[in-house]
């Protein structure tokens, strides 16, 4: 077994003066930082340090955060990584594989569910990514799990592995069992952070990497409208010179299919507005992406603070909930809700939960879409007290 050097990371003082990077030419930003209650490194041995919050201007450096993920892995290991294959997902575990690169005997990523959202499905397809699904984690082969852009409370799938390494941008809501983890909820997308890793490693991205980073960037910061810090934007302005805007103009057009248009149309027809929020059921879909692309159309509409769509996908109650952000928190209503229930968890303008068919019908005793929806509604109802 490979136990991770502990290192500890030196902080420069309250006056900092931008250093140069001994690997990669480059000099490190002064800039607003959060360490979350997980801390940048946590110690082998599946035990949790805790590190005060910071929040000041620092220089920072990030090789020895670097230097400690390396230092969880050997020669021989093959790794998987593993994630839910969203565009931040996708260019994360593209960046991090390529850092595995030469320390380790292979790299694979898993993703945990097809893909089938038009522009995901454009981006593995004209950028050929290595992606292979995971049936079933009882046939899965590996010596090392890795997770980037999640945590193992947010998917029963994830949950099934014990990971080496965990590396998101999600606040973190429970405690992350894993050698090395790097949770930053401050950042706007994953993809910044192994953006930092590359440019800590010297390793200049290839057009495929960098393209995903940034759109991965791009996506979750939804082009910087929400979320995002002066990192976000420094690691968007070293990617764009060697991204192929061309393929990611391609990627950005690819948005819906004519047989989605009919998710839009019942998503009018049913939908159930409670002061600012719009709530919206489209009973069984063929994708959780179509629940995301009507939940972000019905924040379009004049009045509307809070879009909240749901439908079934393979078995499980999926809940969208999306906010524009201000002062809301859509990420500890949607725990608060469905927490107890099932997986849930995001961030300030945006949240998801996933509770499983079985546990809802011992709930509420029928899985009519009428109850089902009432359920949803009364969970988050602009009325209901915590």
């Amino acid at each position: 077994m490979v136990e991770c050097n502990l290192a500890k990371v030196e902080v420069a003082g309250s006056n900092p003066v931008s250093r140069s990077n001994r690997n990669s030419g480059w000099s490190t930003k002064t800039a607003l930082f959060s360490l979350t209650a997980s801390g940048y490194i946590s110690h082998a041995m599946n035990h949790i340090e805790p590190s005060p919050q910071i929040h000041a201007l620092k220089t920072w450096t990030w090789e020895p955060q670097l230097d400690a993920l390396y230092s969880c892995f050997g020669s021989k290991d093959s790794v998987l990584i593993t994630i839910d294959p969203d565009p931040d997902a996708i260019g994360s575990a593209l960046a991090l594989k390529r850092l595995l690169w030469h320390k380790v005997a292979s790299v694979s990523i898993g993703i945990i569910r097809q893909i089938r959202r038009l522009n995901n499905l454009t981006m593995a397809r004209l950028l050929r990514l290595p992606l292979v699904l995971l049936e079933s984690a009882d046939t899965i082969k590996a010596d090392k799990f890795v997770l980037v852009d999640a945590q193992p409370s947010h998917n029963d799938f994830f949950s099934r592995f014990h990971y080496t390494a965990v590396i998101d941008h999600h606040p973190q809501n429970r405690s992350i069992e894993a050698a090395f983890s790097d949770v930053r909820p401050d950042y706007g997308a994953t993809s910044t952070i192994m953006t930092q890793y590359l440019r800590a490693a010297g390793v200049q991205p290839s057009q495929t990497i960098a393209t995903a980073l940034l759109y991965g960037i791009k996506t979750d910061t939804r082009n910087f409208e929400r979320h995002t810090l002066v990192e976000d934007i420094d690691a968007f302005r070293y990617l764009f010179e060697f991204a192929d805007h061309n393929i990611l103009r391609k990627i950005e057009i690819s948005d819906l299919s004519l047989s989605d248009t009919k998710f839009f149309h019942k998503a009018f027809s049913r939908k159930h507005v409670v002061k600012d929020r719009i709530f919206a059921y489209l009973d069984e879909v063929p994708s959780s992406d179509i629940l995301v692309e009507v939940a972000e159309f019905l924040l379009k509409i004049h009045d509307i603070n809070w879009s909240i769509v749901s439908g079934v996908y393979q078995g499980n109650l999926i809940i969208i909930v999306r906010n524009d952000g201000h002062r809301k928190d859509a990420g500890r209503l949607i725990r608060r809700a469905f927490g107890s229930i099932g997986c849930a968890g995001g961030h300030d303008a945006m949240a998801r939960a996933e509770v499983p068919l079985s546990r809802l019908l011992a709930i509420i005793g029928d899985l009519s879409s009428t109850s089902i929806e009432r359920f949803v509604r009364r969970r988050l109802s602009p009325f209901k007290k915590y």
